[in-house]
């Protein structure tokens, strides 16, 4: 007998700067995901902490530091405070489509506006339209774009495009792997999060338990947003655990009384 899909290999990067805490470095460990079984693996992997980016699968393995920590909202107990109340209605005119994991010249230039207003410096501030083609194309797993566009015009024509987000379909939910929003005109603040909570009603109305995040890195404000999304559970040592708002975990339940004597 023959397993499903071989082991993978695994391999690690060499140390670079840390983008999220200043004065540290990161390495990462990855695989490749192809052949039949890459979604299998995926998903594997997933539920331990790895990450996916086009055809590989990493998650942070630095020297001394766990402060990425992989994080997933549990979309069927989600309840929107008044604040995400009232995101979800101001942005509830918008058109969400579900479309193929097919990268347009309209969603690059959404990309390059939101790059340039908020990551001017980061590791894609130089991708180029061949670049985008292949983040979004070179999938070896069941991935999608979701397009949030105005509403269409009385004449017919599209709404303006002002927001996308790359995501996988796995069999526990919806990994958010990337998302860019319109950002420059000011006109749809809250945007993002709106994207966030679109994807938790959407895995709850699939069925689908979880929306996996990423990573969550205390002490970085760019990570903070993450932890409003509750019940929210995070990856540690022991498995996944409830992960409160303010970042501290929810205290385990202690054991019943009978397994005490």
């Amino acid at each position: 007998m023959t397993a499903p899909f071989r082991f993978p290999r695994f391999f690690v990067t060499s140390p670079a700067p840390c983008p999220y805490l200043p004065g540290r470095d990161e390495r990462k460990v990855f695989t490749e995901l192809n052949g039949e079984h890459a979604g299998e693996l995926n998903e594997a992997l997933s539920r331990i902490g790895f990450r996916r980016s086009q055809g590989v699968a990493y998650r942070p393995s630095c020297a001394g530091c766990t402060a990425c920590v992989s994080v997933r909202v549990v979309a069927g107990g989600f309840r929107p405070n008044a604040t995400q109340r009232k995101l979800l209605r101001r942005h509830a005119d918008l058109e969400v489509t579900a479309c193929q994991p097919w990268a347009t010249p309209e969603q690059f230039d959404l990309l390059r506006r939101y790059l340039v207003e908020r990551h001017p410096g980061g590791g894609m501030a130089a991708m180029d339209d061949s670049d985008y083609a292949d983040m979004v194309e070179l999938s070896p797993v069941e991935s999608m774009l979701i397009e949030y566009r105005e509403p269409t015009g009385e004449d017919g024509r599209r709404g303006r495009l002002v927001g996308t987000c790359l995501t996988d379909r796995q069999g526990d939910g919806l990994s958010m792997i990337y998302s860019f929003y319109e950002t420059r005109d000011g006109s749809r603040p809250g945007l993002g999060n709106f994207i966030i909570m679109d994807h938790i009603l959407r895995a709850r109305a699939a069925g689908l338990p979880y929306v996996y995040l990423g990573y969550w890195v205390k002490g970085s404000p760019r990570m903070a947003y993450k932890t409003r999304y509750q019940p929210l559970e995070a990856l540690g040592p022991r498995g996944w655990a409830p992960l409160r708002d303010d970042g501290t975990a929810v205290p385990a339940a202690p054991p019943p009384v009978e397994t005490l004597i």
